[in-house]
């Protein structure tokens, strides 16, 4: 009873079919297909003969998939425009993460430093002081975006059951992006200035940007692979 409709699921999730839309659909032909097997061992039927009566009236795996695919209100956005939800929405999360970490770190400067040329100086004592918590934590946020974001991209991707160059291209773009970031934080002359943290994009020690690079595509693109390998396996 239960293989046809886990069939159903994995087609109509290929099909581009919003996973939340699949699960409602799900449910109500469970449902439906429980009320209809009742019927039948009512009627007499072993459990055997009355689930298959149930499936044959529930109706053909054909029928039931055309019921959802092709109606876009049931497309997921990674099949109606993964161009944003792979793009745009990637970039927009880690400019506003690198936003939050670069925040941390001015504010850490001004409080904890204010005579310092620069945040980047060596700060002696105990790892646990305050000080040293802000900044590690500003650091953490700055350098564990780009991963969190690009496992984010795969987790969609294998909920969605999308096809592979869309988690590939998206990862290559945060992964681009996060080896060509440089950080730059300078305090200005005058006594009275607060400083600027900036943010810029720039391939300085070349060998050092293409490893950081690979690190970060292949760490977040290697969950996927695997996952997509084993369904892949399974299926043969």
């Amino acid at each position: 009873m239960v293989k046809p409709l886990d069939a159903l699921r994995e087609r109509l999730l290929e099909a581009g079919v919003a996973p939340r839309h699949v699960r409602r659909y799900m449910k109500e032909l469970r449902d439906h297909l429980d009320d209809l097997r009742a019927e039948e061992e009512r009627a007499g039927r072993s459990r055997t003969e009355a689930e298959a009566a149930a499936l044959s009236r529930l109706g053909s795996m054909d029928e039931l998939a055309q019921a959802m695919m092709g109606k876009r209100r049931f497309m997921s956005l990674g099949t109606r425009a993964p161009w944003v939800l792979f793009g745009v929405a990637p970039v927009m999360l880690l400019a506003a993460a690198w936003f939050a970490a670069l925040l941390i770190l001015w504010t850490g400067w001004q409080i904890f430093l204010p005579g310092a040329e620069t945040p980047f100086v060596e700060q002696p004592g105990s790892i646990f002081r305050l000080e040293n918590v802000v900044f590690q934590f500003g650091r953490m946020i700055y350098f564990g975006a780009p991963f969190f974001i690009g496992w984010g991209i795969v987790w969609l991707a294998a909920r969605q059951r999308l096809r592979n160059y869309w988690p590939a291209v998206s990862v290559m773009l945060v992964a681009g992006l996060a080896a060509t970031a440089q950080v730059h934080a300078l305090r200005p002359s005058g006594a009275r200035t607060t400083g600027h943290v900036m943010l810029g994009f720039g391939i300085g020690d070349g060998a050092a940007t293409v490893i950081h690079f690979a690190v970060i595509f292949t760490l977040t693109l290697l969950p996927y692979l695997a996952w997509w390998w084993s369904r892949r396996s399974a299926t043969v």
